[in-house]
C-alpha cells in the first residue's frame, strides 16, 4: 500500500541531491508533498531565493522527470519548536510519513508520534545549498550541481549576483 510523504527542505537552491532523491522515490508513494521551509525568507545569505523562485525551481526540475504526483506548500518558520509540528500539520494535514535528513525536524516529528524516514544523502559534501552558494561567491563552477532548469532560473533572476551581494 502506497502512502503520502511529506518531504521538507529549504531548497536554497534546489539541487541534484534533492532531484536524485525524489527520482529514487517516484514509485514509492502515491503523492509527495514538498514543503518549502523558511518560506517567508528571501534575500539573506541562508535564504537567498524566495518561496516562488524555489517553487519554480522544483516544478521545472520535476517536469524533466515527468513526476506529477507531487504538490508544493510553503512552510514558514514560527521560531517556536514545541509548536512547529502543529504549525506544519495545520498547513499539511494529510501525510503518512515525513522524509527529512534534518535531525531537528526528525526529532520534533518523532516526539509528536509521526513516522519519519531519513532521506538518502547523495554526495552531501557536494550537493548542499551552502556549498553551491559558496561556489557561486568564489566564481567556481556550480552549474553541474543543480538541474538544468535551475541553472536557467538562477541566471534569469541574476541569482549569482544576489548570492554574491548577500555573502558580504
Amino acid at each position: 500500500m502506497k502512502k503520502k510523504a511529506l518531504f521538507i527542505g529549504r531548497f536554497q537552491p534546489f539541487h541534484n541531491g534533492h532531484f536524485l532523491f525524489l527520482e529514487s522515490i517516484l514509485d514509492s508513494y502515491d503523492e509527495v508533498i514538498i514543503g518549502i521551509g523558511s518560506s517567508q525568507y528571501s534575500n539573506t545569505w541562508d535564504n537567498p531565493f524566495s518561496y516562488y523562485e524555489r517553487k519554480l525551481m522544483i516544478e521545472k526540475s520535476l517536469d524533466e522527470l515527468n513526476f506529477n504526483n507531487f504538490s508544493i506548500v510553503g512552510i514558514s518558520d514560527i521560531h517556536n519548536p514545541p509548536r512547529w509540528v502543529d504549525h506544519v500539520v495545520s498547513i499539511v494535514s494529510d501525510f503518512d510519513v515525513v522524509l527529512t535528513n534534518n535531525s531537528f525536524t526528525r526529532d520534533l516529528f518523532l516526539e509528536k508520534g509521526y513516522s519519519v524516514l531519513n532521506t538518502s544523502l547523495i554526495k552531501r559534501d557536494i550537493y548542499s545549498g551552502k556549498n553551491i552558494r559558496n561556489m557561486m561567491v568564489k566564481g567556481k563552477p556550480w552549474e553541474d550541481l543543480v538541474p538544468k532548469s535551475v541553472v536557467k532560473i538562477i541566471i534569469d533572476i541574476d541569482g549569482v549576483k544576489r548570492v554574491k551581494s548577500l555573502s558580504q
